[in-house]
């Protein structure tokens, strides 16, 4: 078993990465979408709470009235948000690479929590 000592970078967000934020009428229109699936993958996990975070993206967009878009960013985030890529938005980018796809400990749920707790005040 692994033990990762590491600790978790801020919580960062670039928007919906290379994808545009909304449509040029409403610029920022599923932009709330992307911040919450930025979290997600900010913090990462295992390959099934990467899958739920892609489909709550997808039911997001869907839900601002862009069904085709949500699809169109179900399939880029599937390719593009893999661990296993260093980008900076890839599934937990907040940790070190590589990170891969693995359950958070008890220690760094604690660790988001505190800057969760931290970011509120």
């Amino acid at each position: 078993m692994k033990v990762n000592a590491e600790n978790i970078k801020p919580f960062t967000s670039d928007g919906c990465s290379s994808f545009p934020d909304g449509t040029f009428k409403q610029n920022e229109l599923w932009l709330g979408c992307c911040t919450d699936h930025d979290y997600s993958y900010w913090q990462g996990g295992t390959y099934n709470e990467r899958l739920e975070a892609d489909k709550e993206l997808r039911e997001c967009v869907h839900a601002v009235g862009e069904p085709q878009i949500a699809q169109l960013m179900l399939a880029g985030v599937r390719v593009g948000g893999s661990p296993y890529l260093p980008t900076s938005f890839r599934w937990g980018y907040g940790w070190s690479y590589p990170r891969w796809y693995q359950a958070l400990t008890d220690n760094e749920k604690a660790q988001i929590e505190k800057l969760k707790v931290d970011d509120a005040n």
